[in-house]
Order: structure tokens, then C-alpha cells, then sequence
């Protein structure tokens, strides 16, 4: 048996003891000559090492093996090549995981049917902030390049801290006493897109650079790694966007109200380094230090018109098509366009710091970790318009459209978009007229947030040496967030707009083109640089000071201290051997908000500062057993209480109020002069019982199969309910004193919860020594519960029925080949909307195709090159949203085109 660092064979094949003894003479073999595992491995006369992809799934099949928990893992291939452009992606092939696309990236995970928010995200054990709006962390942020392994638990165990209740992701970095020798790997990535350049000033082309370096020192005591890796990653996006299809054209037949449609191009920039310092003095003593970091920078320049149709002044003429009560062709007369130059910048910044002891001996161990995990996020959300002319002034459009299958396409005969002699600055539609004269000329929307989590635990571990349990571990973490949002919202006014009438050519020295807006019907837009025009001064800010601003501004503290006990199994039974363990965690939480409660438009907005919430001690028992039978058969189950805390905006302590001074003198509390909506900071968590059972057999290294079911039952679920809530001392803005103080008001409430549950089929096939394999998984998943009681029946956000994905590879002398295809049935999205918020749209079902081919040189003076061209949606697969459960009813359709990389690597 080899020892656990290898010391034969390089570094990327570094398996471990025990998965070493599986490989060692037997890559080759087929499948059901491995059953013997080990014994095979020790009668070998020499080690063959396995490496690449194959590699990978001895490792993760190794590991969901050994593990008492449901565990689904996905490894590195070799240091400092993970084989997809994030982490989301990597992990979204797992059983019962799938992922959602946002400008083209995959970015958030949900696990078993349940959206991000149900989840918990650690990095290197210790959980993580996130640069969204909630706690569903946003992967892009993370490198794949710099992961050296992903384990997605889907049980719990007392021991697991920020368990999440669909499941808790960790996210491994690179250990590098792991590795006897230094280990230094570059990788550069060049990258094409099919869309090209759709926007003036934007680029088709990025490129991704890593490295990675190891080294061990102090006769392989004190071990130091670094990793660094930068990305220029472009996306170009075509997309449509419907404001809704309302039920007023004649006949009652459904037809388009509005569109605002863009050729979208981004930039991201993102550079990440993680760094890790491990000591190990002696056998009884080792220590570590992680420190990761995180600088994310993502323009993105919009371009597109936005028409209103029949939600406007605008009128549907006569002569259109109506089929299965859908207009499906006809024209609009007097159509005022708003020509839209857009732009979004988000600029954050992620630390994340560890520091973790060990100490102790066979007997007893302790351990004690401390970290802190922050980011601070800026999102600027930029419009300018421009038109005909101001209000009513300027010449309206007669637009024909047609409905195709990714929406409208249009055809305009009167006005010339392109044309800067006709096409000016200005507020074609008059929007914020109330506040600025003549109406707004953009919006300036700058939302700031602040997520912090400073944590430590104290561990130690006892064994028992009884025949039956193991060991015992015990210990407390305590973990202190604080999360805020800061809107910062302005209406542009033009300085040479005095009169409320005035519109403006643009400057020449910003104007960049035009914009072709083929795939809209539109021949091409104006085009100019909207970031400087705002900053040459052509515009003034006038503060937007409605409610709706103000409430949208939150803090959000949480205190929580969590004890817990886990006793270890191990023991042998006449038919099988039993692992697991057993335990409780115990959970105090203190939470609370600060807001505003504001009511009103312009100067007459009123704010009363208002603070609130709670606290609340909660028990999460959990037992998980594996009963492992001869010829490598696997039985898990395991049942748990599970939790999982509030959407932080949820908890919100911030209300948007209206007082009616007609009903001052109303005694009914259902009819009083108070309303509003807001957030509970009063809201305790999702919590669930859920049980778990696993079949799984293994027939050697990386071939396997399991079966596995799932049943989760949640003791309550969030609803938006209307609630009584106390006005007292708030302003009646001039009114008369009410009779009534109370009033109801909408917020989340923990209300009734449901059952949701699924099966999960998964194995992986290495076809004998042929250098062929297969790997693969379906997932079925369903819930009886109603997210939104009242409306019509919605399925939990985040949910697909059917989810499956297939691997298929090829892998010998150098030579490697891989095609991955992904399917997700349609589902409840969550997509970034109006103002920067979050919106709930239907999103229709989705196959995204990948593959790579690669060769390495193994031996000569070129050993450690390799080469890999890349391709991304093969199939060009749109991410497209609908409506009213029609899909021609489309709401939201984005085409992000083909992404072909050709990388380079090089390992020293």
C-alpha cells in the first residue's frame, strides 16, 4: 500500500492512499473484474497511474463511496484545470442539480427542486457571503481554475456547519502538503464568440490566464501554494423582452402591450488569487491558513428601442391575425419609440480569510477555525433616451410585427432610428414627468451592498473504542452577518431642458455608429458611448425621493450560535458493516433590521426609521447509515431536521406605506385609512424533516450505479400575507388624526408548508480498456407546494421536474475527447428586472451541449504540454421566459450564440 502523499508517479495522479490501491493494476480491466477492489491492487507488480478525466471519477466515485453522507463530488482533473468555464457548470452535471444561465453564464445552483436562497455555500468548510441580492451565492465570482474539488452534500450531520436545506456546497482549494514535490501549471485560454460584435466598442474575443504554484519545504512540514487567474471574458447577447400580453384587443384575443428589446454586449473582468500556508510540525499538530480573493468587474453596454404598443397612446389597426387567441401579425399606428443607450456596471470586491489549528493524538483531537468572509458590491443601472421628440412633439411610427418563435420581429416605416438628425436626446414618452419637467431623459440607479460574516469554532473529538461507536465530536460555532443595501436613484434632466420642451442632438464627439437590430426586424439604432455623455456633464441628477426609493434601502443583522454532538458509528454486523453517525445541533438565533417606512411621491414623501426582529432556538437531529455489503454494495439512510434562514430582503425591515385620509374616521380595521407592503425581520426560517435512501453498487474505481430517493417535508413555508400592523406615531402627512393606529399590510409570513420529493438515477461505465466511457444521471422532482396561495398554481422557484445530463468520453495515449449534454424541463426563474431587482418568470425547458477534444504530451522533451479547443452551447440554446402558460407568449428571449476556446497548458 502506498502512503497518502504517493511519493512515486507526478502530482496531478496523487490519489491518496486508498485510491491508489484501487487504480494500481487495474486500469483496463473491465468493469466487473473490479469488484476485488484492493486485494488486486496490492497483488500488483507495478502502479499504473490513472490520469485526466478518468482520474476524476475514481476520485468522486471513491469519495461518494467512503462517505456516511449522500454526497455528490466533482474534481479537478489535473492542478489547475477544472473542465468547465465555472464551477456552476461543473456541478450542475450532478445528480439532481442544474444550474440557470444569466447573461449567458451559469451562475447559481439548485439542488433537488430548490432555488439558491435553500442552500448553503462554504469555501474550505467555512461559509461564504455572496455578491447577490439574498444568500444564494453566485459562482461566477469563483474561478474554476483555482477549485481543486467540489462536494455537494445533499444529508446533513450535527457537525456540518450552515447546513442548507436543499443541500450544502463546498467548494475545496488546494492543499499543498498534498503534493512531495513543487508544482508550478500555466494555463492560457483564448476564446471566440459566433454572435460577434453587436455593440460599437465591444469585443468577440477574451481570453482566461492561470497559474499555479506549490512547494513544500522543512522536509515536507511547511507547504506553500499560490494561485492566480485572470479572465477578459466578452458575451453578446440578442435579446427580446415583452412588457406582457394583456386580453384587450378585439375579440378578447391576447396581444403584445410593449417591448424593450437590446443587443447586449459584455465585459468581464475578473481576477482571483487564493493562497494557502499549511505547517504541519509533528503528527499531533498542524495548522493552515487560507486566504482567497476576489475582483469582479462586468460591463455591459444595452442597446435596443423601446416601443409601446398597445399599453400606450399607440392603436392596433385593423386587419391582424388572431390565432388560438394570440394576435400573431398585424401593425401599431402611432408608436412613439424611446431609443435606449444603456449601461450596467457591477464592481465587487471578495475576501475571504481562514485560519485553522488541529491538535491531538489516537485518543483525543481538537480543533479550532476562524474566519471572516466579506464583499462590497457596486451596481450601477444606467438608462438614457432618446426620440423624435419630447412628449407629444416628434413624428410617431406605424410598426408592423409578427410573432415568431423568440417574439416579435418588427417593421417600422416612418422613422429612421439611425438617423442622428431625427433621432435626438430627449423623453419621448414623458416618463417621470411629475418629477422632472417635460419628463426624464434616464435614470441613474446605483445600488450598493455590504455583506460581511465573521465566524469561529471549537471542536473536539473523543474516541470511544467501543465496538459500535467510534468516536464522539462536540464543539460550538458562532457566526456574526450583517448585510445592507443602499439604493442611490436619480432622474436625469438635460441642463438645456429649462423649459420643460427642449431636446437635444447628440454631441458628435459621443455619438459611436449605429447598432444593427437585425434579429428585431429593425434595421439599425443610433449609437453612443451613455457613461460619457453622463459624465461630460450634459445632464443633471435630480434625486428621485418617491417611497418605493427609500424602502428599498435595508440592514440586515444575524447572531447565531450553534452547539452540537455527533456520535460516530463504526461496527461490524453479521450480514454487513455499519459507518454513520448520529447527533443534534442546536441552533440560537438573534436577528434584526433597520429600514424606513416612507409613504408618498416628491415633496410630499414621508420616512419614520424603524427597527425590528427576533430570536428563536431551534433543534436539528440528523442520523445517517451506511450499510456497506460484501461486493461493494452501499445502503445509505439517513433523516435529518433541516434548516434554512429567510431571503435577507424578506427580512427587511422597511415598509412602503400609504394613509388614506378619507377613512380617518373608519373604526374597521379591515378598512383602514393605513396600507402598505414590505419585509418581516420577524420571519423564522424554512425548516424541513427530511428523509433519504441509497442504493448504490460499485463494480471498481469509477464504474458505478445508484438509485437514490428523497422525501422532504417542510413544517412551514414563506408567503406574502397580509398582516396587521401598528402606525403608531408614524405622519398622517397633513391628514386628520385616525380613529385606527392599525392597518394590513403585506409582508412575508412563515405560513403553511409541503412535501416535495424525487428520485435520482446515476452511474458512470468506463467501457474496459477501450479508453471509452460513459456518465450520467436523471432526476425527477416534484412538490405539492403552492408558493404564491391565491394566484394561479406556480411551481417552487427553482424547480424542473425532469433533469438529466450525459457525458460521454474518450481518453488514451495523450489523446482526449469529451461531449456533455444538459437538460432541465421548464421552471420558475428568477431573472434580474426593473431597477435592478429580482423577478419570478416561467422559463421554458433547455438542452445545452458541450465538448472539448485535448491531447498531452506524455513523454520526450514536450511532456507536461497539452493542448484543448472547447466548445460551449453547441446547439446555440436560448434561455427564454413566457407568460400566461403559452409559449409563444414570450417574454424574455436571450441568444448568447456559441462560445469556441482554445487553451494551452503547461505544467513544469
Amino acid at each position: 500500500m502506498m502512503t497518502q502523499h504517493a511519493k512515486a508517479g507526478r502530482p496531478e495522479t496523487l490519489l491518496g492512499a486508498s485510491r491508489i490501491a484501487l487504480v494500481a493494476g487495474l486500469v483496463g480491466l473491465a468493469p466487473g473484474a473490479l469488484a476485488q477492489g484492493a486485494p488486486a491492487a496490492e497483488e500488483a507488480t507495478e502502479t499504473i497511474i490513472v490520469t485526466g478525466f478518468k482520474a476524476a471519477l475514481i476520485t468522486a466515485a471513491e469519495d461518494k463511496k467512503l462517505s456516511d453522507l449522500v454526497i455528490e463530488s466533482v474534481t479537478a482533473e489535473d492542478i489547475g484545470k477544472l473542465p468547465d468555464q465555472s464551477i456552476a457548470e461543473a456541478i450542475s452535471r450532478l445528480p439532481g442539480l442544474t444550474t440557470q444561465r444569466l447573461d449567458g453564464r451559469a451562475q447559481v445552483i439548485t439542488i433537488r427542486g430548490l432555488a439558491p436562497d435553500f442552500s448553503t455555500t462554504l469555501l474550505n468548510g467555512r461559509e461564504q457571503v455572496t455578491t447577490g441580492d439574498n444568500r444564494g451565492v453566485e459562482y461566477d465570482q469563483y474561478p474554476a481554475e483555482i477549485v481543486s474539488r467540489v462536494d455537494v452534500f445533499k444529508t446533513a450531520d450535527a457537525s456540518l456547519i450552515g447546513q442548507g436545506l436543499s443541500g450544502t456546497v463546498d467548494v475545496r482549494t488546494m492543499r499543498p502538503l498534498d503534493y512531495d514535490r513543487p508544482v508550478i501549471t500555466v494555463n492560457a485560454i483564448g476564446e471566440w464568440l459566433s454572435n460577434g460584435k453587436l455593440n460599437a466598442g465591444s469585443d468577440s474575443m477574451g481570453y482566461r490566464v492561470t497559474g499555479t504554484y506549490a512547494d513544500q519545504f522543512l522536509d515536507d512540514r511547511l507547504g506553500i501554494s499560490i494561485a492566480v487567474a485572470h479572465s477578459s471574458s466578452p458575451t453578446q447577447i440578442e435579446r427580446f423582452n415583452a412588457w406582457g400580453y394583456p386580453d384587450g384587443a378585439p375579440g378578447g384575443a391576447r396581444v403584445i402591450g410593449g417591448s424593450k428589446p437590446y443587443a447586449i454586449s459584455t465585459d468581464l473582468d475578473r481576477t482571483a488569487v487564493v493562497g494557502t500556508l499549511q505547517y504541519e510540525p509533528s503528527a499531533n499538530f498542524s495548522t493552515t491558513l487560507d486566504i482567497f480573493y476576489s475582483k469582479f468587474k462586468d460591463d455591459q453596454v444595452k442597446r435596443g428601442i423601446e416601443f409601446p404598443l398597445f399599453w400606450s397612446a399607440a392603436s392596433l389597426q385593423p386587419g391582424f391575425t388572431v390565432e388560438d387567441g394570440l394576435v400573431t401579425n398585424g401593425a401599431f399606428d402611432g408608436v412613439k419609440g424611446v431609443v435606449r443607450n444603456d449601461a450596467n456596471r457591477r464592481d465587487s470586491d471578495l475576501w475571504a480569510v481562514g485560519w485553522n489549528a488541529k491538535a491531538g493524538n489516537d485518543v483525543m483531537r481538537a480543533m479550532l477555525d476562524v474566519s471572516y468572509s466579506g464583499v462590497t458590491r457596486e451596481d450601477l443601472i444606467l438608462e438614457t433616451y432618446a426620440g423624435t421628440g419630447r412628449g407629444p412633439v416628434g413624428q410617431t411610427d406605424r410598426l408592423g410585427f409578427t410573432m415568431v418563435d423568440r417574439g416579435a420581429v418588427f417593421a417600422p416605416s416612418r422613422v429612421d432610428y439611425a438617423d442622428f438628425s431625427r433621432i435626438f436626446l430627449t423623453s419621448p414618452q414623458g416618463w417621470g414627468g411629475d418629477i422632472v419637467p417635460g419628463g426624464q431623459d434616464g435614470y441613474y440607479n446605483n445600488r450598493s451592498i455590504k455583506d460581511e460574516i465573521i465566524a469561529a469554532r471549537l471542536e473536539f473529538e473523543n474516541d470511544l473504542g467501543g465496538r459500535f461507536l467510534r468516536s464522539v465530536q462536540y464543539g460550538m460555532n458562532y457566526s456574526f452577518r450583517t448585510k445592507r443595501l443602499t439604493p442611490d436613484e436619480f432622474f436625469l434632466q438635460l441642463k438645456a431642458n429649462t423649459d420643460g420642451k427642449t431636446s437635444v442632438p447628440v454631441p458628435n464627439e459621443f455619438r459611436l455608429g449605429t447598432t444593427a437590430l437585425d434579429f428585431l426586424g429593425v434595421p439599425g439604432m443610433i449609437s453612443y458611448d451613455p457613461i460619457a455623455l453622463l459624465n461630460s456633464g450634459i445632464y443633471n441628477l435630480v434625486r428621485n425621493p418617491n417611497a418605493d426609493v427609500n424602502t428599498k434601502a435595508w440592514e440586515v443583522d444575524e447572531n447565531v450560535l450553534t452547539g452540537y454532538v455527533k456520535f460516530n458509528i463504526d461496527s461490524e454486523l453479521s450480514f454487513a458493516r455499519l459507518t454513520g453517525n448520529f447527533g443534534v445541533q442546536m441552533v440560537q438565533t438573534d436577528q434584526s433590521s433597520d429600514g424606513l417606512a416612507s409613504s408618498g411621491t416628491g415633496a410630499g414623501v414621508s420616512n419614520t426609521p424603524v427597527s425590528d426582529g427576533d430570536s428563536y432556538f431551534v433543534f436539528l437531529p440528523t442520523a445517517n447509515l451506511a450499510f456497506r455489503f460484501p461486493e461493494d454494495l452501499v445502503v445509505r439512510f439517513a433523516v435529518g431536521r433541516q434548516l434554512a434562514r429567510a431571503r435577507m430582503d424578506d427580512m427587511r425591515a422597511s415598509i412602503n406605506y400609504n394613509y388614506n385620509a378619507s377613512l380617518a374616521g373608519s373604526t374597521d380595521p379591515f378598512n383602514s385609512p393605513w396600507s402598505g407592503s414590505g419585509g418581516n425581520p420577524r420571519l423564522r426560517p424554512w425548516l424541513a424533516t427530511s428523509v433519504d435512501l441509497s442504493v448504490e453498487k460499485y463494480f471498481g474505481p469509477a464504474a458505478y450505479i445508484a438509485v437514490a430517493g428523497f422525501y422532504k417535508n417542510l413544517e412551514s413555508y414563506i408567503y406574502n400575507q397580509s398582516v396587521f400592523y401598528d402606525f403608531t406615531g408614524f405622519p398622517t402627512g397633513g391628514g386628520p388624526e385616525p380613529a385606527l393606529r392599525t392597518g394590513l399590510v403585506s409582508t412575508p409570513q412563515n405560513g403553511e408548508g409541503g412535501n416535495i420529493y424525487g428520485v435520482e438515477v446515476s452511474g458512470t461505465w468506463p467501457i474496459a480498456d477501450t479508453g471509452f466511457g460513459v456518465t450520467g444521471s436523471y432526476s425527477f422532482t416534484d412538490s405539492n407546494i403552492q408558493p404564491d396561495p391565491g394566484n394561479p398554481a406556480q411551481p417552487l422557484p427553482g424547480l424542473s421536474k425532469h433533469v438529466a445530463s450525459g457525458t460521454a468520453w474518450y481518453e488514451k495515449a495523450g489523446f482526449s475527447a469529451r461531449a456533455s449534454v444538459r437538460y432541465r424541463s421548464e421552471f420558475l426563474g428568477e431573472i434580474r428586472a426593473f431597477g435592478g431587482g429580482n423577478e419570478r418568470r416561467l422559463a421554458a425547458g433547455e438542452v445545452l451541449l458541450d465538448a472539448q477534444i485535448g491531447y498531452e504530451f506524455e513523454e520526450g522533451p514536450l511532456r507536461g504540454l497539452a493542448f484543448t479547443l472547447q466548445g460551449y452551447n453547441l446547439t446555440n440554446e436560448p434561455f427564454f421566459t413566457f407568460v400566461n402558460e403559452d409559449e409563444r407568449q414570450v417574454q424574455d428571449y436571450e441568444s448568447y450564440g456559441r462560445r469556441l476556446m482554445f487553451g494551452v497548458r503547461y505544467r513544469f
